[in-house]
Parts: C-alpha cells; sequence; structure tokens
C-alpha cells in the first residue's frame, strides 16, 4: 500500500525515542474502531521493542467539533507535547489541518479510506495510506477505514516480530484484531466482497469468543447469543447501532474506552449508557421521520416527487432534528421513496446535512456540482452512496436547486418502475436444512453481496393476509402440489402492503406469485425459518 513503508518508519522512530502520539479519529464505528486497533497496535510494537509507548486519542465530538481534523485541535496536541499525529477513518482531504500540523511542528501520517479531491491532490503528510488515492496499487480498493489503520497496525506489528514469531503474530494476533474489525467493516456498509468479506467472515467468527470487557457487556444488551453463528445482520442491526449511538447523541470517545477498559464494572456500565444512548436516538428519529414523511405526502400530493429530495426541518428552534440522527433520517426517505435524498437541520444560522443515494447515482459527485464555483458549502465529503456537508441556512434553497436539476439526469432510473431481479425460481419444498446450510455458506451478506433472492409461483394463500399495524402485512402460503408451507412478513418501508392487499381483495386460497429472502426467526416458541417478503402479486398460475 502506497505511503505504508515510510508510515511504519515514522512510527517506530517516534516509539524508539518515546514522542508522544496522538490518534486522530472519527465519531462513527468506523473512526472508533480503527482508534482502538491502532492504539492497541501501537502499544503492543512498543512492548516488542523494549519500550513503553505514549498514545493519546482525540476522537471529535459530532456537534461541538463535526467532521474532520481541527486546526483547534492541532494547536492543542503540540502544546501538549505530541510530536506525532495519525488520523484514522478522516483526513485525506483535510488540507488546512495538515497545514496547521506543520506550522506548529508536528509530522502527520494520514490513514483514510474516502476518496480523495481529484483536483487538490492528498494533504502534505510524512505518509498518506489511503487505497484510493492516486498512484496506490494496492489491489482492493474498498476497505474501511478500519481496515486500512489494521494494515498500518499489522505492518508495524509484523516489523518488530521475529522472524520465528510470525506463524503466532498471523495465527494468533492477528486474528484477534478482526472481532472488532469485522464490526466496523460491516457497519460502515463497504462491500462485502473479496478482502473484505475475509474480513467479515473471519471477524464474526471471532466475535462469538470476545476476550473484551466491553464487547462482551455490549453482545449481551445486544442479546447476541455467541452460542450460534453471528451474522452481518445481528452486527449491522443490533451491535452497530449502539456504537454508533454514541457518537450520534452524546460522546463517542466512550466508545475506545469501552473496548481498550480492562475494568469489567467500567466496561458494563459504559455498554449500558450506550444502550440507554440507542434508545435516545430511537425516540428522536421516529419523531423526526413524522415530520419528514408528512413532508413528503405535501411534495407528492402537489406534483411528483423531484429526483433528489432535499429536506430539512425548517429552521425552527422548536423542531429541530438531532444532528445525530439526520444520516439516518436520509437512508429511511431513500428506502420510502427510491430516491436520493439530502436531509438537513439548521443550528445558529447554519443547515447542517446528511446525504444517502441509490445505485447508480454517484451523490458525492453530484453534490461537487451542486458545490459550483461559487462554493455553496462550506463542508463536504463522503462516497458514491453517502455524504455530509454544510452551509449557511440561507443559501438551501439554492442546494435546493441545484442538486434537483443536477439529478434530473438520472430521473431515468427513479422513474422507472421497481423491478425486483431475482436469483433463482424454486418451489417451497425445496427449501430443505442442506438448501439452507448451502445458503449460509454464501454470507456473510451485505453491500455487493446481497442475500439471495427467490421467486415462488403460483403458491396459494393459507389464510387471509393479515395486517400488522398500518402498513405490514403477514403471509402464509403453501405448495398447491405437495403442501409445503412457509410464513413471512412484507414490511412497508416503500409499499403499503396493507393497503394493496386492501385494494386488489387478497383473500384465503388466491393463487400468488411471490418474491421473498430466507429468514432464521430465533424466537424459543415460535421460531423457525420465514420469508422476507419483497414482492406480492396474485398469478397467472391457476
Amino acid at each position: 500500500m502506497l505511503g505504508m513503508p515510510a508510515a511504519v518508519a515514522r512510527l517506530r522512530s517516534a516509539l524508539t525515542v518515546r514522542e508522544p502520539i496522538l490518534i486522530y479519529g472519527d465519531y462513527d464505528v468506523d473512526g472508533t474502531v480503527a482508534t482502538v486497533l491502532l492504539k492497541t497496535a501501537i502499544e503492543r510494537a512498543a512492548a516488542a521493542l523494549g519500550v513503553t509507548a505514549d498514545v493519546r486519542y482525540h476522537i471529535p465530538h459530532r456537534i461541538r467539533e463535526g467532521y474532520g481534523m481541527q486546526e483547534t485541535r492541532i494547536e492543542e496536541a503540540a502544546a501538549e507535547g505530541v510530536r506525532l499525529v495519525i488520523s484514522v477513518d478522516t483526513g485525506i482531504r483535510a488540507f488546512r489541518a495538515a497545514e496547521e500540523v506543520r506550522r506548529v511542528g508536528l509530522d502527520l501520517i494520514v490513514t483514510d479510506h474516502h476518496l480523495p479531491d481529484n483536483h487538490a491532490g492528498v494533504p502534505d503528510a510524512i505518509a498518506v495510506v489511503n487505497p484510493n488515492q492516486p498512484g496506490c496499487t494496492y489491489p482492493y480498493k474498498d476497505l474501511c477505514g478500519a481496515a486500512v489503520a489494521f494494515k498500518l497496525a499489522q505492518a508495524l506489528l509484523e516489523s518488530v516480530t521475529p522472524e520465528a514469531d510470525r506463524a503466532r503474530l498471523r495465527e494468533k494476533t492477528l486474528p484477534s484484531f478482526l472481532k472488532l474489525l469485522a464490526v466496523a467493516t460491516i457497519a460502515d456498509s463497504v462491500p462485502l466482497t473479496g478482502e473484505n468479506r475475509a474480513i467479515a467472515a473471519m471477524g464474526l467468527i471471532e466475535l462469538r469468543k470476545p476476550s473484551q470487557h466491553g464487547v462482551r457487556a455490549l453482545l449481551g444488551l445486544a442479546q447476541i447469543d455467541t452460542a450460534r453463528p453471528i451474522s452481518a445482520g445481528d452486527v449491522g442491526f443490533r451491535l452497530a447501532p449502539r456504537i454508533n449511538a454514541a457518537g450520534r447523541m452524546d460522546i463517542a470517545s466512550d466508545v475506545v474506552e469501552l473496548f481498550l477498559t480492562k475494568d469489567p464494572v467500567l466496561a458494563e456500565t459504559l455498554a449500558q449508557k450506550l444502550h440507554r444512548l440507542n434508545d435516545d436516538r430511537r425516540a428522536s428519529e421516529a419523531e423526526a421521520l413524522r415530520a419528514i414523511e408528512a413532508q413528503i405526502d405535501i411534495l407528492a400530493s402537489a406534483s411528483e416527487l423531484p429526483p433528489c429530495l432535499v429536506l430539512d426541518d425548517g429552521d425552527r428552534e422548536s423542531q429541530a432534528w438531532h444532528r445525530g440522527v439526520i444520516g439516518i433520517l436520509a437512508s429511511r426517505v431513500v428506502d420510502r421513496t427510491g430516491r436520493p435524498a439530502l436531509v438537513m437541520t439548521h443550528e445558529d444560522g447554519v443547515a447542517y446535512g446528511s446525504g444517502r443515494s441509490i445505485h447508480g447515482f454517484h451523490l458525492l459527485d453530484a453534490l461537487t456540482v451542486a458545490h459550483g464555483a461559487d462554493s455553496l458549502l462550506t463542508r463536504f465529503g463522503g462516497h458514491a452512496h453517502a455524504v455530509g456537508f454544510a452551509l449557511p441556512s440561507n443559501r438551501v434553497p439554492l442546494l435546493r436547486e441545484r442538486m434537483i436539476a443536477c439529478s434530473a439526469a438520472g430521473m431515468a432510473i427513479m422513474a422507472t418502475p421497481i423491478e425486483i431481479e431475482y436469483d433463482a425460481e424454486i418451489r417451497l419444498g425445496e427449501i430443505t436444512a442442506d438448501f439452507l446450510g448451502g445458503l449460509e455458506q454464501l454470507g456473510p451478506f451485505g453491500m455487493d453481496n446481497p442475500e439471495p433472492l427467490f421467486v415462488s409461483r403460483g403458491v396459494r394463500l393459507c389464510k387471509p393476509p393479515r395486517a400488522v399495524k398500518e402498513r405490514h402485512l403477514r403471509v402464509s402460503v403453501e405448495d398447491p402440489d405437495d403442501g409445503s408451507s412457509l410464513g413471512g412478513m412484507a414490511w412497508g418501508r416503500r409499499t403499503n402492503w396493507v393497503e394493496l392487499a386492501q385494494l386488489e381483495g387478497w383473500k384465503q386460497g388466491d393463487h400468488m406469485d411471490i418474491a421473498f429472502r430466507l429468514r432464521e426467526n430465533l424466537h424459543p416458541d415460535f421460531g423457525g425459518w420465514e420469508m422476507e417478503i419483497l414482492g406480492l402479486r396474485r398469478s397467472k398460475i391457476a
């Protein structure tokens, strides 16, 4: 990886002369895990060299500091005696921070995975380690930030490990890092292909035997049973939200402390705090989502929805949305509408925003065009699927106008009726234990390695579809030829299934075509395999 030899050499030099080192992280799962992994590795390398490392870390506060390296913190680090700063999961566009590092006489190593600025290049640093930077021939480009930090950790540890001990390093020490690295890889929604898939698969196995008190405590609160295989879904929907809640709602440095502490009582206390913060996050998200859905309904009733939705809280303090949940809200809008979305909240005349996109629409490129020659945004960054940004509140109408204009070309993608591409057509009777075992071996599933989607045609409704809340539908079907049956849920994220079932008059005995993924319900009383239904229509097969 380009920059790795220089980064390792500078780190070893710092350890040899006992220079204080500052790891500058980020407040999401990727950034906090990267901080934990690199700090742990540096301290182990120092022990191998016979010295004691002075490794500090800084996780920025989402609200008070925002994303990225801040010049004021760099200046403070210099005053504290720090001589080397290492960024993790951030820094590839931190040109001003890099200038400040040089001005105050420090050295900088940047480790990041975000896309660099195509025109400005990379920051001036001792080393920049990022597989996406120009000139880097590292073959796999989709590592998360924690994985890039892990590569530096691996290279450093290998450099201080005698040849006779290399086998133990690779077979024992490095795999122990993978449990947290798998969590970061899954949580950051990078493609689960190639090297990422290996990291996730091996890490999920390691996660079943956690040694850190904090990991054990958090697994318990998330009700993840380590006696059975842990899935990417367990991490993405149960573990990662609790870790992310610290950065969204409070202080993300608690996550680093949770995973580093050797005190089981402190670990349990910190895990409980993250658990409560996640409950707070869910409540805040639900309140804001109701307001967003009302805005979408108004837009839809007035005219066709624009190709890109740009929504905000109206710059009214009484209804301000928490800045920690706007990224989640943008994802919910994409799920609901099938369109890219920017969601903003206002604070003291500044609009802070987060965006999510759909397949085929490069959101960072679109935001770059909207930024324009007049520098509409005060800051922005991200990648094809997700962005973060800020701008003066009074310029939001201009951002909305520009985003709609530059996304209009992609309208053909968004205006196409939703089609479901499936992997195989199967009969319900073919879903055997061997089939399910083979299915599990295809995982872990995630971005670019999605769970297989199946279609069964001409199945019969065993009983009338049952409404669950306002939009969801419980369905039970059987194969009319051999009587094989299966039940499942159609979740009303984008489609109101209850309304559709009433409109079309679906009833017991109707023959249907059904598109679904398979899910294992682990409830002790009524668990088993069931369907997550993505498509349902009357069948032409009687």
